[in-house]
């Protein structure tokens, strides 16, 4: 089938020129509108892509919280697996002192148990509600993950009691020894 435009030059009603410019007006409004089209489609595309970015954006921070998250479950879990395998049974009447957030505590174990405690050699750390003893070198271990476990260890204790003897020796510190004091 022949374009009308085909058939009105066949017909004699319209010449080659009139047909020419027709078509090149046809082409210029088509251009015309895939141009203006581009340009919203532009912005719609700019919109989408600027979601998109948002969106990938908020993934990526809501992934980093979980990593997070599941990081300190998993550092959690190690510590209470340390404690659990490593704990030291609490069989005794010996009273061991020591102070949780401002609170003095107190727990009951053997002499033999209460000796290496002030020696440093087990430390006092806490699972869920209970204090536990385990070897210093685990708690090390357990620092290394997260030391709010550790409640009391000995060899790190800095108690006033130091302090308070260096005061007492210092006060005569001013005073001149004689050299000829004989006793």
């Amino acid at each position: 089938m022949a374009s009308l435009q085909e058939q009105l030059l066949k017909a004699g009603i319209a010449d080659k020129g009139s047909a020419k410019q027709a078509r090149a007006e046809k082409r210029k409004k088509n251009k015309q509108k895939t141009k203006n089209n581009q340009g919203v489609v532009d912005e719609a595309t700019i919109a989408a892509q600027k979601a998109a970015e948002e969106k990938k954006a908020r993934s990526r921070e809501l992934n980093q919280l979980q990593q997070q998250e599941r990081e300190k479950r998993s550092i959690a879990a190690q510590v209470r697996q340390l404690i659990d395998v490593n704990k030291q049974p609490r069989k005794g009447d010996t009273v061991l002192n020591f102070t949780h957030d401002n609170v003095v505590k107190r727990m009951y174990v053997s002499a033999e148990m209460h000796k290496q405690v002030t020696k440093g050699r087990l430390t006092v750390v806490i699972l869920g509600d209970a204090y536990e003893l385990v070897p210093t070198p685990v708690a090390d271990k357990i620092a290394q993950r997260d030391d709010s476990f550790i409640i009391y260890r000995a060899d790190l204790d800095t108690s006033d009691n130091d302090g308070k003897e260096e005061a007492q020796d210092d006060w005569y510190a001013d005073y001149d020894i004689p050299d000829d004091l004989t006793w």
